[in-house]
């Protein structure tokens, strides 16, 4: 159409028309097609989007770790369960003594995490191992310590005196000795066992070797009447009648023990001046000694026989404890070393 000269087009418009009815139908499923299958992406996805993870893989019923139940647990359950039962301490007892022992005072280390992971790979009721580090010199040093503060000798009963003319005894008295070795492996063992968290020190008890009632010979000079008995503990066995000190070389008084013991002795010169100048005696007749020499605790001073039976029951000797020469010779064979012997003016 033209209108003053001018002509005038008709153009297209620029969007293509609605589609037809059905072609909107065709849209709207597609549309309807892409938001469900959104909706199902929306709803696998939800766990994640809000923070939630896949269930934890459990450890199957019936396990044992380092003998702790973790079955039906999860890793971070049973490293839980785990830790306090390692970190407790060790209670070690003495009679009524108690000490702590704090696992990681003797290197104590376990790696519980890796434990845990063998747990959770193992079959139902399976007893998994899990052994901590223990520091064993640590302990046997700690024990040595402990041994120092515990063990004590044994004491034997001793004579204490004389009651009457009966000898009096002390008591004795038993020892402790601690088994060094066997409380160490309790200490090792109780650190790695979580199950183990009270122990006893091992000990053993140390007999006395004399007591009162098995206490043996013991000799009971009477200076004043002469006289030796011979006791086994506090009953009265023999009497036999001897020599002691004269004034001028007394007997001396108090309690003393048997040191020596000889078969035949020499007679060897003491010093002092009544033996000035005078030469050895061998064994054989005539012999000052006899045939036994028991010498005492007292310097130069024994008991021992005499070829003088005469001076038997005086004060008669330089100092010793003269016996007739069979005398001599049984209480020989029935005295030994370090058997009592109590002189007394009684």
């Amino acid at each position: 159409m033209e209108s003053g000269g001018a002509t005038l087009r008709r153009f297209a418009p620029p969007f293509p028309a609605l589609s037809s009815c059905g072609e909107r139908e065709y849209d709207f499923v597609h549309v309807v097609r892409r938001l469900a299958l959104t909706v199902l992406v929306v709803a696998a996805l939800a766990p994640a989007l809000r923070g939630d993870a896949a269930p934890p893989a459990l450890i199957q019923p019936g396990v044992t770790l380092a003998g702790v139940l973790v079955g039906g647990m999860s890793n971070e359950q049973a490293q839980a369960a785990l830790r306090p039962a390692f970190a407790t301490p060790v209670r070690l007892v003495y009679g009524d003594r108690r000490w702590r022992l704090l696992p990681n005072h003797f290197g104590g280390q376990v790696t519980i995490a890796d434990g845990v992971l063998q747990a959770l790979g193992a079959q139902a009721d399976s007893a998994v191992p899990l052994v901590p580090h223990v520091d064993k010199r640590e302990v046997r040093r700690f024990v040595n310590a402990l041994d120092k503060r515990i063990s004590t000798a044994p004491e034997d009963a001793e004579v204490k005196g004389l009651k009457g003319l009966r000898p009096q005894f002390t008591k004795e008295k038993a020892g402790i000795k601690v088994l060094r070795g066997l409380t160490v492996r309790r200490i090792v063992r109780a650190l790695q066992t979580p199950q183990v968290r009270r122990i006893r020190v091992a000990v053993t008890v140390l007999e006395p070797a004399r007591t009162v009632a098995n206490f043996g010979a013991v000799i009971v000079i009477r200076r004043g009447a002469n006289e030796l008995r011979y006791y086994r503990g506090a009953r009265l066995v023999r009497k036999f009648g001897v020599a002691t000190g004269q004034s001028v070389y007394p007997t001396p008084t108090g309690m003393f023990s048997i040191v020596d013991k000889q078969l035949n002795p020499w007679w060897l010169p003491p010093d002092s001046p009544w033996a000035a100048g005078k030469e050895p005696i061998p064994p054989g007749p005539g012999n000052p000694l006899g045939t036994r020499w028991m010498g005492l605790s007292a310097p130069g001073v024994g008991i021992h026989g005499t070829p003088d039976d005469a001076s038997i029951g005086y004060s008669a000797s330089h100092g010793c404890i003269r016996m007739h020469i069979p005398d001599a010779e049984w209480l020989f064979h029935h005295v030994k070393l370090g058997t009592p012997v109590v002189i007394t003016d009684a």
